[in-house]
């Protein structure tokens, strides 16, 4: 990976308000992620194919998949591994050295800087095409 490494977020409907707009929640970990945000990495995978690997193996039905640089996630000190233990492509961006309000506020700069750059499932198809990526709501 290098700095113009794009690193696919697979959006779930949950991740966008009753107005289609993106949620700073689309790069936030859970509580459950253990403050590591699983994304795939572009150098390894296209988007289509992590939006195919999402949805078969995953069993998940995503409306897209958005992305973030490298360059991105360091502008925030958020370092970016690889953790291929899940699978070859699997990279986590590492939030665990921030709190609650330094990760909302970083996760509200990546939504800010992501780029479209696949759309999914057809059941979403029509809003995340309208989707301006740049105009979110938290």
């Amino acid at each position: 990976m290098n700095n113009d490494t794009l690193l696919y977020r697979v959006i779930n409907p949950d991740k966008l308000s009753q107005a289609g707009k993106i949620s700073s929640q689309a790069f936030r970990p859970r509580k459950t992620d253990n403050k590591r945000l699983s994304v795939y990495d572009g150098d390894r995978i296209t988007p289509e194919a992590a939006w195919q690997h999402y949805t078969n193996d995953l069993e998940s039905l995503p409306v897209g998949v958005l992305a973030v640089t490298v360059a991105d996630c360091s502008s925030q000190c958020l370092p970016v591994v690889p953790d291929p233990t899940s699978f070859p492509e699997h990279t986590l961006i590492d939030f665990s050295t921030f709190g609650t309000n330094q990760i909302k506020r970083k996760s509200e700069y990546l939504r800010e800087m992501q780029q479209k750059v696949a759309v999914g499932s057809t059941g979403h198809r029509e809003c995340f095409e309208r989707l301006d990526p740049r105009r979110s709501s938290l």
